[in-house]
Order: structure tokens, then sequence, then C-alpha cells
């Protein structure tokens, strides 16, 4: 049975535009701007953009997901409350089998387009991924539709929590099944990705010549101070890596007495952190990033902060539990 929040879909139906409108990523004074057109969709939207856009073309995509030490069901939670019209996708199930066993990593061509045509996703379809967190794992599975080459794909700032924060509807129970959709196999852009042969082997180049890796971890986890989530897994860091914790490319938001959903910081405040870790090594179009955290996943959050740039960057896709489950992996403590 659907269940429909009391805030009227009749109000949300209304506001939406007889035809889907463009979006163009524009950093002016650190600010996105939209435009109509054929220019490329955003990377970030608002709730209110997109409230406006037609929903016989746009795709919410719930992919929350949660850390291993966290006791949360995220389908259940789909269930209980979800933007409408959405559908979910589990990014730990779509994705490909890994030797260590490490989840979400990056699929296969077939996977991949077996998993939009199972939701009803097709290549032009305008997918708007959001998380129950605000934004969390939404970026890394922006990242991942972005690596096969999907054009019009975007995140919620603020995710579901930020949606029904500015008053807009929900709905709750289980779904009908859906339309299936046509989606050819894609090719993924290596660029997009690093494994761990080309973590070692930037691990062993000199400083001044290799790619930059920035850790996405807390500080603690970095330095080694701290425990990792994961039982009997080290802590510490990769060679040539700089500790920039995600949660700094945030900003929190108050929801109610208590409660708070994450943003993504505007673009001239996440270019100052950048730009600060990075020091002389500088930030351009140029500049040669890796990003990793603690399993591929809040990689993603600097990826998104760096295309909002116009940096572009890889993520190391196993990142530190891939790299620290190998016993010949050269581990560093401290700064």
């Amino acid at each position: 049975m659907l269940i429909v929040s009391r805030v009227q879909l009749h109000n949300f139906a209304a506001k939406l535009p007889s035809k889907a409108a463009c979006f163009r990523l524009s950093i002016v004074s650190g600010k996105r701007s939209m435009s109509s057109g054929n220019a490329t969709y955003s990377l970030v939207i608002t709730p209110s953009e997109l409230a406006s856009l037609p929903r016989s073309s746009t795709k919410p995509i719930d992919v929350t997901w949660f850390m291993p030490n966290v006791p949360r069901d995220p389908y259940k939670e789909f269930l209980a409350k979800r933007i409408p019209g959405s559908r979910r996708l589990d990014l730990d199930e779509v994705a490909s089998e890994h030797e260590l066993g490490l989840k979400h990593m990056m699929p296969s061509p077939e996977v991949f387009a077996e998993a939009c045509e199972s939701i009803g996703i097709e290549p032009s379809s305008h997918v708007v991924f959001y998380d129950s967190i605000g934004v969390f794992s939404s970026p890394r599975a922006l990242f991942m539709f972005k690596a096969f080459g999907h054009k019009k794909a975007s995140i919620l700032n603020g995710g579901l929590p930020g949606w029904v924060h500015e008053g807009h509807p929900t709905e709750s129970g289980e779904l009908p099944s859906a339309k299936r959709a046509s989606y050819p196999k894609p090719t993924l852009d290596s660029k997009f990705i690093r494994d761990y042969a080309d973590i070692v082997k930037n691990a062993q180049t000199a400083s001044n010549n290799a790619e930059i890796v920035l850790d996405a971890r807390s500080r603690g986890r970095f330095t080694g101070v701290d425990p990792e989530p994961r039982p009997s897994l080290s802590s510490g860091h990769i060679p040539n890596s700089r500790s920039l914790p995600f949660t700094e490319l945030l900003e929190s938001r108050t929801a109610g007495p208590d409660s708070s959903y994450t943003v993504l910081r505007p673009a001239t405040e996440t270019k100052a952190i950048f730009e600060e870790v990075l020091g002389n090594d500088g930030l351009g179009p140029q500049s040669n990033i890796i990003n990793s955290c603690g399993s591929g996943m809040t990689a993603g959050v600097l990826w998104l902060a760096l295309q909002e740039l116009g940096v572009n960057s890889a993520i190391y896709d196993e990142s530190w539990t891939g790299y620290a489950s190998r016993k010949e992996s050269k581990i560093l403590k401290g700064e």
C-alpha cells in the first residue's frame, strides 16, 4: 500500500514544467547556476530544483549506504519514507566481486546496464541520487554513472532530510514493479579508477612526480592514532597521500531539535580547503589527484567537490580496506 505524506502531491505536480530543464555548471563566486538549452546537467541540485523537474524523465534514486558498524537497514528506511517516484539502488549489490571480498567495487558494464534496466533507467534519463544522511553515499553513485558515461546525472544536495526539511512530499510502502528499460552496455572510462598496482607504483614514485592521494578518512585514522571501524585492519596511510577528511567539505544543516543533515559547501569554500591541503602543488585542471577513503565510498565526496571546481580526478576503488588488507603494503603512521 502506497502512503503519501500530508504535504499534498497535487502541489508537487502542479509545479512541474512541461519541458525538461537543463542545468549548467557555473562556478562564479562559488555559486552554481541553471540555464535552459542543450548544456550539461548540474552535478549538484537543490530540493526545489528537483521538485521543478519533469517526472516523466527524472529518476530519483535512493542510494543510502551505512558504515558496517551502523545498525540501520537502508531498504527498510526506503520503504518507510522516500521521495515520490523513487527507486532503490544498492551500491553493494551493483558491484563486481573482489578477491578480498570488498563491497561496492565498480561493477562491470553488464552489471551496470542490468541494474539500470531493472529500475527503469535509460541513457536519456536524468537520474538524481540521494541518501538519508544528506551528502554521504550519493556522490559515489554519481561517480559510478559518470564513469560509465551517463550524461544526465546529479546528486540532491541535502538528500532526503533536506527534501523533507524544505516541505516537499514523501511516500512510503511497497513499490510496484518498475517498467523495465533498455540500457545498452556502456564502456567504463578507465581514467576514473585506480587499482592496487597503480597505488603501489605511485607510492614508490618520488613525491615530486607522484599523483597526490587525498585520503577522506578521519585524521586520526590517517595518522594511525585511531582504529579502523573494520576489525583487525591497521590504521595509517599510503605513501604520497595527504589527509582531507570528507567532512571538511560538508556543512551541517539543522532539520529539527534532534535532527541534522549535510550539504556540500559552496565552491569558494571547498576551493580554499583543497588549496590549503595541496599547498605549493596548487589546484587546477592539470592536477593529478587520486581520492581514497575507507572503502571507496566517501572518496566520492572529494571527487564531486573537485568536479565542481573543474578538476578531474580518480578514485582508488579498493581504498584503505584493500590496501591495508595486503601484508605487503607499506603503511605509514603519523602526519
